[in-house]
């Protein structure tokens, strides 16, 4: 009878601290067609039957959930429940994806066009652009992305302006913009992007619709072995954050992008995440350094700490209510979890099979 009742109230309580959380943590389980699902840094369940996640991407608008899988299918889920909705191929393969009000739009590799589809994942319109597409951002009645394999960034016009369903057109293509575009970051009006191939970065001014190149110094640049992602988190009120392509530095230039310094960093960088209060940047690295992290200082530009693990590091995310750093550690299935204000291993959950990607949902009330 007290084991019972002992059960009981265990039960009682973990249902208490789901009940309450504020955040949920959704993390990608890389060969699992899975979607692991953290409470209160405890694992509460696995989402199944989510296709091919080996690069599977999440994100949220109020409180309905999306997916992307490698494979080209886009997925709707109430993040709440945890339950599929809809879902919809779009191709063989799938990379990016970018959520308005009134319409989902999708960057495919493979069949080399952008969907645009309905909130419930209703086929609306495809844009053939004869290109893998990366970097696909939205900007007042625009939708902008770059064109992998043509070297050009295109812009498209929302003609309904955001009344009904969308219907876009071309409305302006930079070319020759820098060899093979591989992702971007948008702050305000600039869109930002990064190419493989060119030492510069790209900046569309979405106002005035011109493009400038900003030079990157960088030394004898090394192969890379994983594309640096650029991303929101990159981008401070003062700073802006580059990940050097094939070099062992992080960029630092202003919002109007005038050079402030080349941070020296252990690796080459894959991500620079910038914590909630935009004081720290946590970065990560491929090859040999794929298991560390490095922690910088955003005012003095400096590294004040180091982590290694027992394993690749795929993904980090930052807690917007508490001081925690989730980390992603493949190898060894787990997520760890750093505690920022003292700076040490607070935690590792190991029910996480081959982890990637962390996303965070905060339910909309």
């Amino acid at each position: 009878m007290i084991q019972k009742l002992f059960t009981t109230i265990l039960l009682l309580l973990l249902a208490n601290n789901y009940l309450n959380a504020k955040e949920k943590i959704f993390v990608v389980e890389r060969e699992s067609n899975s979607v692991a699902v953290v409470i209160n840094d405890l694992p509460k369940s696995h989402m199944t039957g989510m296709h091919n996640m080996n690069h599977g991407v999440i994100k949220f608008y109020g409180n309905d959930g999306y997916l992307i899988s490698r494979d080209g299918y886009v997925v709707r889920f109430d993040p709440r429940s945890e339950k599929k909705l809809d879902e919809y191929k779009t191709s063989k393969s799938a990379i990016g994806f970018v959520i308005a009000k009134n319409y989902v739009a999708v960057a495919n590799y493979d069949d080399k066009s952008v969907d645009i589809l309905s909130r419930d994942l209703k086929p609306l319109q495809k844009i053939k652009t004869g290109s893998r597409n990366v970097g696909i951002k939205i900007y007042k009645n625009y939708l902008i992305f770059s064109e992998m394999d043509n070297d050009a960034i295109a812009i498209y016009k929302d003609e309904n302006e955001k009344k009904g369903q969308p219907k876009f057109k071309l409305y302006k293509e930079f070319k020759d913009v820098g060899v093979m575009p591989f992702d971007a970051m948008i702050k305000g009006d600039k869109y930002i992007n990064g190419f493989f191939q060119s030492p510069w970065f790209g900046v569309v001014d979405l106002d005035s619709m011109q493009f400038e190149k900003i030079q990157l110094k960088l030394d004898d640049r090394k192969p890379v072995l994983k594309v640096p992602h650029f991303g929101f988190w990159s981008i401070s009120d003062s700073k802006v954050f580059i990940p050097a392509v094939g070099d062992n530095k992080v960029f630092v230039y202003t919002p109007d992008f005038k050079f402030l310094k080349a941070i020296k960093t252990e690796g080459l960088p894959v991500f620079t995440a910038l914590s909630p209060d935009k004081k720290y940047l946590a970065v990560t690295f491929s090859g040999n350094k794929f298991p560390v992290i490095q922690i910088i200082d955003t005012k003095t530009l400096k590294v004040i700490k180091r982590f290694a693990f027992d394993g690749k590091i795929l993904h980090v995310r930052w807690s917007n209510e508490a001081p925690k750093l989730y980390v992603s550690v493949n190898d060894t299935n787990k997520l760890a979890i750093i505690n920022t204000k003292g700076w040490w291993l607070q935690k590792e959950i190991f029910t996480i099979k081959k982890p990637s990607g962390i996303f965070i949902y905060e339910e909309k009330r």
